[in-house]
């Protein structure tokens, strides 16, 4: 069933609204809380089934209302992308099968970073369906401590910058774009789709937190270095289909109540840009006011 037209306008209300903070807030710490807030959402809306669908060719959304999860479909098998919470995931097995899927035909399974809101059902979906579970090298230390149950994470594939993923003819391509995790993966592909080629970005997460601390980091020193060079992977991508960790990263719930007309409303080059532009504003913003207060 598609959204409403009240939940459309509202959804519109409220980026509208968000934006009018984001610009009057003089506080870089408000404006960090203000779009956490946009993409994590409340406990509920991180479980709350959103309806699954077709975005292009063989690629689906099988997700959350916040956080996404992404369904390749391939003969030989499926590909996830992101299980999130572990109490979520009869949600995410709901939605494959409510597409016409079989849970159990996933054959592979991969993350975005390395934080339990996105890969902390790694270990349940692997005792339900045998997939392989594949993750960037520099996440593997933070996926060993994830221990939902006690279970051990499994890592059947350590992945590195440029390694590619494929399954029944579909490749996806992982991208180091550290910082938010050391790890953080943004997954590329091409999709064919009635004698058409689009380019897919699935990215990981640049978000700069409450609390991430970029200047003087006890634990992670060259944090501020990595999200430079997770930028500049990005920067470097020019995406037709822009999605992403978070569906308000990417207006999924606007795209989704436009779908069936043309082009495909997922098409959005410049909102790539866009996000972009704010969420790397943001963490220019944040860095050079902690680097004043390390100066002082």
């Amino acid at each position: 069933m598609r959204i409403s037209i009240f939940a459309r306008l509202g959804f519109i209300l409220a980026t509208a609204i968000l934006a009018t903070e984001l610009l009057a807030q003089t506080s870089i710490l408000e404006r960090q809380q203000a779009m956490f807030r946009r993409n994590v959402g409340s406990s509920a809306e991180q479980r709350a089934q959103f309806p699954p669908h077709k975005i292009v060719g063989n690629l689906y959304y099988v997700g959350s209302q916040s956080l996404a999860s992404f369904l390749v479909t391939t003969p030989e098998g499926h590909i996830l992308i992101n299980t999130n919470w572990e109490d979520g995931v009869a949600n995410l097995r709901d939605s494959v099968e409510d597409l016409g899927f079989e849970f159990s035909d996933v054959r592979i399974v991969l993350g975005s970073h390395a934080h339990a809101d996105h890969m902390q059902g790694d270990a349940l979906v692997k005792e339900l369906t045998g997939a392989e579970v594949m993750a960037m090298r520099q996440d593997v230390p933070l996926l060993e401590r994830m221990r939902p149950g006690d279970k051990a994470h499994p890592v059947d594939r350590v992945l590195d910058d440029g390694d590619a993923v494929t399954l029944g003819g579909s490749t996806l391509v992982a991208r180091l774009t550290p910082g938010h995790t050391p790890g953080c993966t943004t997954w590329t592909m091409t999709i064919d789709e009635d004698g058409r080629s689009y380019d897919v970005v699935i990215v990981g997460s640049m978000g700069s937190n409450p609390g991430f601390q970029f200047v003087n980091n006890p634990t992670n020193p060259t944090i501020a270095d990595q999200y430079k060079q997770g930028f500049a992977v990005l920067r470097s991508l020019s995406p037709d289909i822009p999605l992403a960790s978070h569906p308000a990263m990417y207006n999924m719930v606007e795209k989704y109540a436009r779908l069936g007309e043309s082009p495909n409303p997922y098409m959005d080059p410049a909102g790539y840009i866009a996000e972009l532009d704010a969420v790397e504003g943001l963490f220019r913003d944040v860095l050079a006011e902690q680097e004043q207060e390390a100066a002082r």
